[in-house]
């Protein structure tokens, strides 16, 4: 169990060497540089001189900067988070109310919340979609599922690429990444499926996060074949099996591998100038594809 800043050190054992204050099941034998407290290599943060604790870090370096300045930060530059799967458990909390409120209203919610082009289609005048004015549909059909399947595989895949991504990213820039593979999924659907043909699901974010971790593995040097082998395998049923929007996954997954490679590749003295810029290329991108399909089929 975490101890509280400034609490008295824990009792060393005569017999054996002392314990980190934050995990006491850890050997260590360094110590903190400002209050000396024993620390383990998790929980240690290089500094000018030595190694601090978080606590330290957070309380500022005592060298006149700010606390931020020294503040332990994520790969791409990210805040550390206590609880590294919030947004995570937000957004599948998000999945399943919707599906809980589809389940209950029926088609007349439904109806409201899926991604279509137009309807009802040619001969009669189109009253509904996102041509008509309704783009919402480009983010509500994201968060909408219809079949117990479906929602069960998005939010497994959700759970496992997540909350990692979201650790390795901060809240932030993951929230970015899921966002924009949604809408990339949904911007082209919307360009490639007939107008009248409806979509709805969590795969084209799914998706992005799934190119996001390729990127990330890659980037540290991880073995790659299993996530290449789960990505060939989630294509393989993209491609094979019946009643799949390959559009979303498709979409979703550039979008991702996109983002996901500006994050983790920028340099440190342009980072969010080029991981914002990058999210800002993505959306522009996606903002022309639904105008120029609007202005066709309109």
């Amino acid at each position: 169990m975490d101890q509280a800043p400034g609490s008295p050190q824990e009792p060393r054992d005569a017999q054996g060497p002392p314990t980190c204050y934050r995990h006491p099941d850890r050997e260590t034998g360094i110590t903190c540089t400002r209050c000396e407290r024993p620390i383990c290599p998790e929980c240690m943060i290089s500094a000018s001189v030595g190694f601090q604790c978080p606590e330290c870090v957070r309380g500022g370096s005592g060298t006149g900067h700010s606390p931020a300045a020294t503040q332990p930060r994520t790969l791409a530059g990210g805040t550390i988070a206590q609880d590294p799967r919030l947004f995570t458990k937000i957004i599948l909390a998000i999945n399943l109310l919707v599906f809980v409120l589809v389940r209950v209203r029926g088609d007349s919610l439904l109806n409201d919340l899926v991604l279509i082009g137009q309807w009802p289609p040619h001969p009669f005048v189109p009253t509904e979609g996102v041509a008509d004015g309704q783009t919402y549909r480009l983010v509500t059909s994201m968060f909408t599922h219809q079949e117990i399947w479906h929602i069960a595989f998005n939010m497994l895949g959700l759970w496992w690429l997540g909350g990692p991504l979201e650790a390795a990213l901060g809240r932030a820039r993951y929230l970015a990444l899921y966002l924009l593979s949604g809408l990339g999924g949904s911007a082209l659907t919307y360009l490639i499926s007939d107008a009248n043909e409806a979509s709805l699901g969590a795969s084209g974010a799914i998706f992005g996060l799934l190119g996001a971790t390729a990127v990330l593995m890659r980037r540290l040097n991880y073995d790659m074949r299993p996530v290449i082998a789960l990505l060939a395998l989630n294509l393989l049923f993209t491609f094979t099996w019946s009643g799949i929007a390959w559009q979303a996954h498709v979409g979703g997954l550039v979008a991702g591998v996109a983002i996901a490679y500006g994050m983790v590749h920028a340099p440190r003295e342009r980072r969010a100038l080029i991981q914002w810029g990058t999210c800002a290329v993505v959306f522009a991108v996606i903002v022309v594809v639904v105008v120029l399909r609007t202005a066709q089929l309109n």
